[in-house]
């Protein structure tokens, strides 16, 4: 169980340095991810991304 939670914090780790460019295709916009402004800074966790990215790598690791 410990595991599944290191990989899903470091992928929205590695999602969130990656949202500028997903943006673009609409992914970061989901109604679960969350979005914040504090001390002038936009911070955001995009925790429905994340899950979706997961569940379309997961069925295509099924599949191969």
């Amino acid at each position: 169980m410990i595991r599944w939670v290191i990989v899903i914090f470091l992928a929205v780790i590695v999602f969130s340095s990656l949202l500028p460019w997903l943006e673009k295709l609409g992914i970061g916009r989901l109604p679960g991810d969350l979005r914040f402004r504090l001390f002038g800074r936009q911070f955001s966790l995009p925790f429905a991304s994340t899950i979706l990215l997961s569940a379309v790598v997961f069925a295509l690791a099924k599949i191969l």
